[in-house]
């Protein structure tokens, strides 16, 4: 039985998160009707990423209306999606995965139930490894996985993706021989916090031009090929250059919580000369940088060429 406690915090929780779903969705309703009217009119999908977060706020985002959900770990998509409450709230709940995988992990990824997308194929080993897991699990009757091929557009060593040089002989690959999936689209993840004073974001347009290089060669139209990119701090920019798919979920759920981590210890009074603290990760701080970049966003227009 639940204590007045528990029903007082799941109201204000209901609320929170309407508002801050409803703010973004009218966000992104925004930047589409700016985009330049040569890309292709999709309307931009949200994927609420909700890692770190409970099952109670997966269910009153959906009872908001929201489908698509997005997590970053399998082990965490396994439970979340296999919870007895969400599976019994949201039946027609959508979910992405956007976490790196790894190839061991694909069988118990393939299994979650209401498995929609897997946005972060990075190699024609993985495509493989997902392509015939898909076929063994499902059977022949089944429906094609939708994927995405993740491309490292910014070149860093800690972000996991394809060279851009390689994404063409990937995509072929899987439309090629993959007979179990369904080349959805590209996706990036791209610096954090770039400053969108300094122009369009590079890493945005690296996959637009990889993209069409991709529906170029291989004679695909470009309107069925998604692109996922922007987060909670440039997703309106994302959408305003082409983004078919954003991942929000700082803003809609609030900061994420990391077990053991600095960001949940109390902050203690002022001492006279405290130790430099360490400079939290972006993810942690994307609730500040996410006004700044609205701020920023009002200024920035894109023109149409």
């Amino acid at each position: 039985m639940s204590s007045p406690f528990d029903d007082m915090w799941k109201v204000a929780m209901s609320e929170e998160v309407g508002k801050a779903l409803q703010s973004v969705v009218e966000r992104m309703n925004q930047a589409a009707a700016r985009r330049p009217k040569t890309l292709p009119a999709v309307p931009p999908r949200l994927v609420a990423v909700s890692k770190t977060k409970p099952p109670e706020m997966v269910v009153e985002a959906y009872k908001q209306g929201q489908r698509n959900f997005g997590e970053n770990y399998v082990n965490e998509l396994v439970d979340k999606a296999s919870d007895p409450v969400i599976l019994e709230s949201c039946p027609e709940i959508k979910w992405h995965f956007i976490g790196h995988l790894q190839k061991n992990n694909v069988n118990k990824l393939l299994a979650v139930p209401n498995l929609f997308f897997v946005e972060t194929v990075d190699s024609v080993k993985l495509a493989d490894r997902v392509n015939s897991s898909w076929q063994r699990l499902r059977g022949a009757s089944m429906q094609r996985l939708k994927v995405m091929v993740q491309i490292n557009t910014s070149g860093e060593h800690s972000k996991h993706g394809l060279p851009p040089e390689e994404t063409v002989n990937t995509v072929k690959h899987i439309v090629t021989q993959c007979s179990a999936l369904h080349f959805s689209g590209l996706m990036t993840i791209g610096h954090y916090g770039y400053d969108l004073t300094l122009g369009p974001n590079p890493d945005f347009q690296m996959l637009l031009s990889r993209r069409q290089e991709v529906c170029n060669i291989l004679n695909l139209p470009l309107e069925e090929v998604e692109l996922s990119m922007g987060m909670s701090t440039d997703f309106e920019h994302a959408i305003e250059v082409g983004a078919t798919n954003v991942r929000v979920g700082s803003i809609i759920f609030g900061n994420r919580e990391y077990p053991n981590s600095a960001a949940n210890t109390p902050i203690p009074s002022p001492a006279p000369s405290p130790a430099p603290s360490p400079a939290p990760s972006p993810e942690k701080t994307s609730k500040i940088v996410s006004e700044e970049a609205a701020k920023k966003m009002q200024h920035l227009t894109v023109s149409e060429h």
